[in-house]
């Protein structure tokens, strides 16, 4: 069986706020960045995050990993890959890849991890019930 691949995307124009003073991003916008992505794909396929909120959880980040490729710099435009990486532990996991969109070029890759707390902010250890929904509704 062919492995499904949930994807989605969203360009970005690099601010003057985002950039450091050799006017490359600030290694902590990408922090943002791959929030933009979250919520683009949150969005497209119903895991947003009220989405989460409304059926009593939280997802914290719990891990983040990024890596340099290639420098980006103010007034460039970039685009935000996301993809989710299923996984039968109750927790989210995310990578990315961000490119420039005038050549293409890769930018940097990454990952993130979220788990799921209850309203009383502890550790969910099994997948909530809407998320095995969510995973059987998108054949995951």
């Amino acid at each position: 069986m062919e492995k499904k691949i949930l994807t989605a995307s969203r360009e970005i124009d690099v601010r003057f706020c985002e950039v450091d003073s050799m006017c490359i991003v600030w290694h902590g916008s990408y922090v943002k960045y791959f929030e933009d992505a979250r919520e683009a794909f949150g969005l497209k396929y119903g895991l947003d995050y009220l989405t989460i909120f409304n059926n009593g959880y939280y997802a914290p980040l719990v891990d983040m990993h990024y890596e340099f490729k290639s420098p980006l710099v103010y007034g460039k435009k970039a685009r935000i890959v996301i993809n989710y990486h299923p996984c039968a532990a109750a927790k989210i996991v995310f990578e990315y890849e961000i490119y420039s969109v005038e050549d293409d070029v890769l930018i940097a890759t990454g990952k993130t991890t979220q788990v799921f707390l209850d309203k009383q902010y502890k550790l969910v250890l099994y997948n909530p019930p809407f998320y095995d929904e969510w995973k059987k509704k998108m054949n995951l």
